[in-house]
């Protein structure tokens, strides 16, 4: 199968023509067309103008080689033009198949291989009735190419119904101005298992054809920021595309406190449905024994409910038992963080921890303001330093912290 990107963005374009935001701002006039792919030159797909004809076909990007940009190019292209109009009103050459399903159009070509265009559900086609769930014996698609800016926990959803594994190249289209920056763009789909392509692309796969290794990401990844920096939702784009993820809420349900009721329901809401909830402050077991990506949400509430499990503030009295009898109350806060840190330091992986930057504020008034302070800034020194990747969250913009 030959695809023949002509358009990669989202419905205006990217930038889109009169738009005055500093994501438009900063891309030269017509870099990303609407979305329209063309398949072996005879079939195309163009969602966003499903009754318009297609604009002619731009020339294939040409890389260094002389050929046309693509994964494999051991399979002659096709001659025969496209098809005119748009797919749903053009008959499928034959031997081609189309199946519209709640994961979008999934084309199969005469040679068995399998490419999905992943958008929301439409009506069913001319071709085949509308199925909810595509047969699993058929196995994951060659290549999907899909809306990742929309909701990228969908890819993690295909992932884990084994529609998409490593032996599926997956490119995002629909690229428009939700997202600040290319640059942003490509930082997100490095943590996807994505990439993006520019307009003009041609990829072509073929039976038995394999994708590049995608680059492993960091095992330990810590995430700081203060209070509303974006900490929170950082971490969470990082996983989200990953098939398996536990989030561990480490905060108190919050009583009947409105403010603090709204915000775990803010935090519930974000996350995808299929995403197992923890909550828990026996974070070694957890980073022990894995199920799938740990989210950690976060060190700075475990560290306030170890405090209270140890009667470390001053004037309290724990309500569990210290490590050793002889051990003070901050003696036993020492011993839980040094336990944590040993399980940060063995865990298999892949987790994400969310903390907070505690330094840059004013001193606290109070000297158990002080306290906590300094025992969670010296917590997120040590995870700092047993981490592969470091964050600090600024203004909703992650500034990577180098070592």
């Amino acid at each position: 199968m030959e695809v023949y990107l002509e358009g990669t963005a989202g419905p205006g374009g990217w930038p889109v023509p009169g738009c005055g935001c500093a994501s438009c701002g900063r891309l030269a006039p017509a870099q990303r067309r609407p979305l329209s792919v063309v398949i072996d030159r005879r079939v195309r797909l163009s969602p966003y103008q499903p009754s318009a004809p297609p604009a002619p076909a731009a020339p294939p990007r040409v890389a260094a080689s002389g050929l046309p940009d693509s994964v494999d190019t051991a399979a002659p292209p096709s001659t025969t033009p496209p098809a005119s109009g748009d797919l749903a009103a053009s008959p499928l050459p034959d031997g081609y198949t189309i199946r519209h399903s709640g994961d979008g159009d999934e084309i199969i070509a005469p040679d068995g291989t399998r490419l999905l265009l992943a958008f929301p559900p439409h009506p069913a086609g001319p071709y085949e009735e509308m199925r909810e769930h595509p047969d699993p014996h058929e196995g994951p698609f060659d290549l999907v190419l899909i809306d990742l800016l929309d909701r990228p926990e969908r890819l993690g959803r295909l992932r884990l119904r084994g529609l998409v594994a490593s032996t599926t190249q997956v490119i995002a289209v629909g690229a428009d101005h939700r997202v600040s920056s290319e640059t942003e763009l490509g930082r997100r789909l490095a943590f996807w298992g994505a990439r993006a392509v520019p307009d003009g692309t041609v990829v072509r796969i073929a039976p038995g054809w394999a994708p590049d290794e995608v680059p492993e990401r960091p095992k330990r990844t810590l995430v700081l920021g203060g209070s509303r920096s974006g900490k929170s939702e950082e971490a969470e784009m990082r996983v989200a595309a990953d098939p398996h993820v536990t989030y561990v809420a480490t905060g108190p349900s919050g009583g009947d406190d409105p403010s603090w009721l709204a915000r775990v329901k803010a935090h519930r809401d974000r996350r995808p449905a299929h995403w197992r909830t923890v909550e828990t402050t026996d974070l070694p077991r957890l980073l022990d024994d894995p199920p799938g990506t740990l989210l950690i949400d976060g060190l700075g509430t475990w560290l306030a409910a170890v405090f209270d499990e140890c009667g470390a503030w001053p004037g309290q009295t724990g309500t569990a038992p210290a490590i050793t009898p002889e051990a003070s109350p901050a003696e036993s806060v020492a011993r839980r963080c040094d336990e944590l840190v040993e399980a940060w330091r063995r865990t298999p992986g892949p987790v994400v921890a969310v903390s907070d930057e505690v330094g840059l504020g004013v001193i606290p008034a109070t000297a158990s303001g002080r306290l906590f302070r300094d025992a969670l800034g010296r917590l997120n020194q040590r995870l700092a330093q047993e981490s592969e990747d470091v964050a600090l969250v600024v203004a909703g913009r992650p500034v990577q912290l180098p070592l």
